[in-house]
């Protein structure tokens, strides 16, 4: 007999497993809409202060619990003109005036630099000022990007309604070949589900290929659920998640609470789709310009010219990641004529980076070494791509005039092929480096 028998609970899927939770209740029903108690809220210094305290000012509320509201500055820094510059500082400044004792200045981007200091835990609800807030959904938190008016609410009250997802299930069975990775699958994904295939439900990534991953390779899986238009990516949390955890310095007593046999979906949990692939099967990707939806082999771009390759991105320029350029760029030269961009993700990310020697292989080999910001990616600063340029990015969107000038053409890839590409000067299958 199935769980959903009688005398049984219902099966849940992981999503409504987090969502009862949030809203007090013993199940959640797909469909259904419930108000959900927020146990954490980010923004940055783009989505945040600026947009919000005119909002808690016109109501006349402060934020309901200091202690859950952190605040990242890494869309404007560092400062590149006097309004960037106005930006920043109203966000320092209205941080101190609330006693918010959460800021992480200037130290790399929220998706990365907020789980890096153990503020993501699997079962918690977590609210974020950015699309590409899905990303703590590979601790087992149900994490989801809300706007300026939703997040006001939120540090008003503490709460936020939901309609209940549904969810779809991604599996990879298998396992990847060398030289293929977490962007591979969602540059693959991207092009066969599309950029609404998602439908504003949970995606949850299973599959043997998906637990071989490291925290931050499914870190990248759920950032880019946003590209799929999925409300949500979730994994559920394993033994590989409580020991990153635990080097992030989460408290042994914390974490000794934390029940990853309930933070998973039960095994007849009801499913919108099922989606499987063989991740044995998957070549390294390219999205061409100008969408992420553009996917194919990197075959079908093979011999492109490009006179720009950027390592940068929560999407692209994590440790992880970095390492993985690494190993295609050690001992080897960027391309006459090509401009190699490097932005690690995070401070202590490019901090570790230095003390391995990963950081002296991507310099050495040519890179030009970028603030811990968004840069590029959104669009900020001076590395804006100038008309006519062609790049190859490690970003997780490509949109004209996104990351720079209309005139720009940008191809998304994983940071090995990036890597490869800036040392042959031509769009380059990473496995022929490796």
């Amino acid at each position: 007999m199935s769980r959903a028998g009688a005398g049984s609970t219902p099966a849940q899927t992981l999503a409504q497993k987090l969502v009862a939770r949030a809203a007090g209740l013993d199940r959640a029903t797909p469909g259904t809409v419930v108000t959900c108690k927020v146990d954490l809220a980010m923004s940055h210094d783009s989505s945040g202060p600026r947009r919000v305290a005119p909002l808690l000012r016109e109501l006349g509320a402060k934020v309901w619990d200091p202690e859950r509201f952190v605040v990242v500055t890494d869309h404007f820094v560092p400062a590149a003109d006097a309004e960037a510059e106005a930006i920043v500082r109203f966000t320092r400044d209205w941080v101190r005036e609330q006693r918010l004792p959460h800021l992480i200045d200037n130290e790399g981007i929220c998706h990365v630099v907020l789980p890096e200091r153990g503020y993501v835990l699997p079962g918690q609800f977590i609210v974020g000022g950015d699309s590409h807030s899905p990303t703590g959904g590979a601790f087992g938190a149900y994490m989801f990007g809300i706007g300026a008016t939703e997040m006001a609410g939120v540090l008003a009250t503490g709460e936020i309604w939901l309609r209940v997802p549904q969810t779809i299930r991604i599996q990879w069975d298998g396992t990847l070949a060398d030289g293929v990775c977490a962007k591979d699958i969602m540059l693959f994904l991207c092009a066969r589900l599309g950029l609404g295939g998602g439908r504003y439900e949970a995606i949850e990534y299973a599959g043997t290929a998906v637990t071989a991953l490291s925290m931050q390779e499914r870190m990248t899986l759920t950032n880019m659920s946003a590209e799929l238009g999925a409300q949500t990516g979730l994994v559920a949390p394993d033994a590989t998640t409580l020991q990153w955890l635990e080097q992030a310095g989460v408290p042994a007593a914390t974490l000794a609470q934390i029940d990853i046999e309930h933070w998973r979906s039960d095994a007849d949990a009801p499913l919108l789709q099922t989606h499987r692939f063989d991740a044995a099967a998957l070549a390294p990707q390219v999205a061409a310009p100008h969408s992420p939806a553009n996917g194919a082999p990197v075959s079908d771009a093979q011999g492109q010219p490009i006179d720009l390759a950027y390592l940068g991105a929560c999407t692209g320029a994590k440790l992880d990641d970095l390492r993985m350029a690494a190993r295609i760029l050690r001992g080897r030269k960027v391309a006459p004529g090509v401009s190699l961009q490097l932005a690690p993700a995070s401070l202590r990310d490019q901090q570790q980076a230095e003390r391995e020697g990963t950081l002296a292989a991507l310099v050495d080999a040519g890179a030009q070494l970028l603030p811990n910001a968004c840069n590029a990616c959104a669009g900020y600063g001076p590395t804006r791509f100038a008309a006519g340029t062609r790049a190859i990015a490690s970003t997780a969107r490509n949109f004209a005039g996104r990351m720079g000038d209309a005139g720009s053409a940008v191809w998304l890839a994983s940071p090995m092929t990036v890597a490869a590409s800036a040392v042959t000067g031509r769009i380059t299958d990473p496995r022929t480096l490796l």
